[in-house]
């Protein structure tokens, strides 16, 4: 069995690591903070003090890090990152959503070492990191892939092989376009019902068999329509994702006008500081547009 290592262990890294544990690995994992540490060490894991140690201890080194700036920062940035620690015939596979362009570039420097690098993000959020059900998109060459596929295995259910280096990343942008579209929709729908008089848990019932039903109405709606605005994903990840994606558009110059409106209707939350909440909170927004400037 390969030797598996895990960098990041946030809201999605925990669940995944265990899902890891279930299926027989013993992963080595490293976080910059330590209670994440803590959590997989109770679960079983061993624990090193820097990536490259991780690395060292690792075939198969997994990362799930915030951004573009902290998958370089681990893998090929630091004094102790990866890099140092990888030896050729290892495999890289980076689970974090980040930049197409900064993946290709990342993956050059490893392939430099004789290390593989599959990138690898994933849609699913916190409640599929813990089943197991996780889909993940994959870009990278398709050998690589299939010695990987028994790891990904235990995170994921849906894995979809999308391309060369980079097309996981660019799918999953799409993902995060495709959902930021319809979650706007949705919450125009449920401010439309409200401010008409109409229940908008009934409205939900009627609509959501029909031609509007998806998974942001049949998850998201029911918590808009009662206020809970607590995180499965959060609303700052999900605009550092609508940037990735606004950045991408740009490289290859495709429009995003609505992925634009969505993200700008998400920046007015991070200015009242509520950029902690779900990505649902986006109906406080929408609600308050109908709103005098004088309320």
């Amino acid at each position: 069995m390969e030797r598996i290592g895990f960098i990041g262990l946030g809201i999605m890294g925990v669940p995944m690591v265990a899902n890891l544990i279930k299926a027989g690995h013993l992963p080595t994992v490293w976080n910059r903070s330590q209670p994440g540490i803590d959590a997989c060490i109770q679960l079983g894991a061993s624990s090193a003090d820097s990536p490259r140690a991780v690395a060292e201890a690792s075939d198969i080194l997994i990362t799930i890090v915030t951004d573009s700036p902290d998958v370089e920062s681990v893998l090929v940035q630091r004094d102790d990152a990866a890099i140092h620690g990888l030896v050729s015939g290892s495999v890289v596979i980076d689970m974090s959503t980040i930049s197409p362009a900064v993946t290709r570039d990342v993956a050059r420097q490893l392939a430099d070492r004789g290390v593989a690098m599959l990138d690898a993000p994933v849609s699913g959020g916190d409640t599929g990191a813990k089943a197991g059900t996780l889909s993940i998109m994959v870009g990278g060459d398709a050998d690589v892939l299939e010695r990987s596929l028994p790891v990904l295995e235990a995170m994921g259910t849906t894995i979809t092989h999308c391309g060369p280096t980079g097309a996981g990343q660019t799918v999953k942008l799409c993902n995060q376009v495709a959902i930021a579209g319809a979650l706007l929709g949705v919450c125009e729908a449920l401010s439309l019902a409200d401010k008409s008089g109409v229940d908008q848990e009934r409205m939900l019932a009627a609509i959501s068999a029909g031609a509007a039903g998806s998974w942001q109405l049949t998850n998201l709606g029911p918590k808009i329509a009662v206020g809970d605005y607590a995180p499965g994903f959060m609303v700052k990840l999900m605009q550092k994702d609508l940037r990735l994606a606004l950045e991408a558009g740009g490289d290859v110059l495709q429009p995003l006008p609505n992925t634009s409106l969505v993200q700008q209707l998400y920046y007015q939350l991070q200015t009242s500081d509520l950029g902690d909440e779900g990505t649902q909170a986006l109906a406080r927004v929408v609600s308050g547009l109908g709103q005098s400037v004088s309320e």
